[in-house]
């Protein structure tokens, strides 16, 4: 069958010539070889804003979706992932240009292919201040130890080029999400936000957190299984203020010392788990 790595010599033409004819005469004219022109009209044409959702009908009717009658529904890419993470916190620091960035990483893994001191890039020292919280594309990379997070959301390794990423769904990369500093500390700036600006009742809070994180507010049901989550972290918080204090820690960002730590990490729990929705990461 075809493949997006044989589309050049086997696909067919395009169903939807109006569109292409549009894409056409607004950007890429050979007056105006525009780019970024060409990618903001792409992601803010009706065409691309559409949902992803099908009725059985227009399924039978274009299952390839050749007729550009819905979206595309797929996973973010690697960078993706950690940029909105950080961009629904208010964490992203959108800067264009500039050098490498090195943000949290596990300890002493370069260690692990380090060769001495001959060679550069032995020792891996985290960036601090805005630019942990760089866009992913300026993300120092070396290529015999990739970034972690990004490798095991199926980033390229860079050795070669490549027509379209594989993507896989493994428990590594729930592991990430729910475990690694940068998802960690933009749950705790995003709870901190739910609690100062978004309301004084838990269903308030709860709807401010969602919408920042899925572009919708929460059904009856959702609700109800985050008030659960809080309250049962805030009970074991509560017992265990050590642990609550541990998990405000993580992260160069500082918590508000004028919350209280138990409600702040059980709020942090409830925002990790609406930033590893599926939805959060998918584009619908």
């Amino acid at each position: 069958g075809t493949t997006k790595e044989s589309v050049k010599s086997e696909r067919g033409a395009m169903n939807n010539n109006e569109i292409t004819s549009s894409i056409q005469r607004s950007a890429l004219s050979a007056q105006r070889w525009d780019v970024k022109a060409l990618h903001k009209l792409i992601v803010t044409s009706a065409t691309y804003r559409q949902a992803s959702k099908v009725t059985p009908e227009l399924r039978e009717k274009d299952p390839e979706n050749r007729l550009l009658a819905r979206g595309a529904r797929f996973r973010l890419q690697a960078e993706l992932i950690r940029d909105n993470a950080l961009a629904v916190s208010g964490l992203l620091n959108d800067q264009i240009g500039g050098k490498s960035v090195f943000p949290y990483q596990p300890v002493d893994l370069w260690d692990e292919l380090a060769f001495g001191d001959g060679f550069t890039a032995q020792k891996y020292a985290p960036s601090s201040g805005q630019d942990l919280y760089r866009r992913s594309m300026y993300t120092f990379w070396k290529r015999t130890v990739p970034p972690a997070a990004m490798n095991t959301f199926d980033a390229p390794d860079r050795e070669k080029c490549l027509a379209r990423r594989p993507v896989t769904n493994t428990p590594l990369q729930a592991l990430i999400t729910m475990n690694d500093p940068t998802y960690i500390e933009a749950a705790r700036v995003l709870a901190q936000k739910a609690l100062q600006s978004g309301g004084t009742d838990m269903n308030t809070r709860l709807t401010f957190a969602f919408r920042q994180a899925t572009a919708r507010k929460p059904t009856s049901a959702e609700l109800s299984v985050l008030r659960n989550v809080y309250i049962q972290h805030l009970a074991s918080y509560r017992k265990d203020v050590k642990a609550a204090e541990a998990l405000l820690s993580i992260g160069a960002a500082t918590a508000d010392a004028k919350l209280n730590k138990a409600e702040l990490a059980a709020w942090t729990m409830v925002v990790s788990a609406i930033l590893n929705l599926d939805e959060t990461i998918t584009k619908e």
